[in-house]
């Protein structure tokens, strides 16, 4: 279990963590929504010790140190390949430092992506470096996969197909975290979400709650953003009225 206690990040003057409390259990996939500025990026970040921060983080009770990050993945728009690298550079890589390395899973995902084995990272389009991310990082071994906005640049048929194989591959224990926009594409994918605002939760809830309720994911995160609806609608009226 990732538990996460009274963590607060500041970056300078502006506080981009303030008090976040958070439990995340193994098997869960949970949703991480948000604003863009939020924090999503920054807890992510938090949790796999790349900031230093106020608080206290821990990995099955333990603080998350060289010994046992490699149960940690991180799937990041910001990339951590080596662009000069081939894929098939970086499975030797992976298999010779991770001794979960599942190469089933990812001669798999490099196949349904369509993805070439014998090119450097560098030469792929900014969607299939995205996908290579996702491939790695599913393919660690990890039991805690990280994902922070990992569709970008993917059209919506793979991204639709790519939940399904997800949820097709994922073992009982292992975890997902998935920070993105897509808010109601990724609403029957997720059993849980957790809403964060100007750097603090303001909402954690199981989609079988919402669902049993009757109300949709969508509706949960506008209302509990204080969505007005019909801010679109007085914007026009402010911007076409005649003088």
């Amino acid at each position: 279990m990732i538990r996460i206690e009274h963590v607060y990040k500041k970056y300078g003057s502006k506080s981009a963590l303030s008090n976040v409390n958070l439990t995340v259990g193994p098997g869960e996939i949970v949703g991480l929504f948000g604003e863009n500025g939020a924090g999503k990026t920054t807890l992510m970040k938090v949790i796999l010790d790349l900031l230093r921060y106020d608080g206290q983080v821990t990995l099955d009770g333990e603080p998350i140190t060289r010994k046992n990050i490699a149960r940690l993945s991180f799937a990041t728009a910001e990339h951590s390949f080596f662009p000069g690298l081939t894929a098939a550079g970086h499975k030797d890589f992976f298999k010779d430092h991770f001794e979960r390395f599942n190469e089933k899973r990812f001669d798999g995902l490099m196949e349904f992506f369509r993805l070439p084995h014998n090119k450097p990272i560098r030469s792929f389009s900014a969607g299939q470096k995205n996908q290579f991310e996702v491939i790695l990082a599913l393919s660690q071994g990890a039991d805690y996969i990280l994902m922070d906005e990992p569709f970008a640049g993917n059209d919506l048929f793979n991204r639709e197909d790519f939940y399904k194989v997800l949820l097709g591959i994922l073992q009982p224990g292992e975890t997902v975290i998935l920070s993105t926009h897509l808010i109601e594409e990724v609403s029957g994918f997720i059993d849980r979400a957790v809403l964060i605002r100007n750097g603090s939760v303001i909402g954690d809830v199981k989609t079988e709650e919402l669902a049993e309720q009757g109300i949709s994911l969508v509706d949960y995160v506008k209302t509990s953003y204080g969505y007005e609806p019909g801010r679109v609608a007085k914007a026009l009226s402010n911007m076409t009225e005649e003088e």
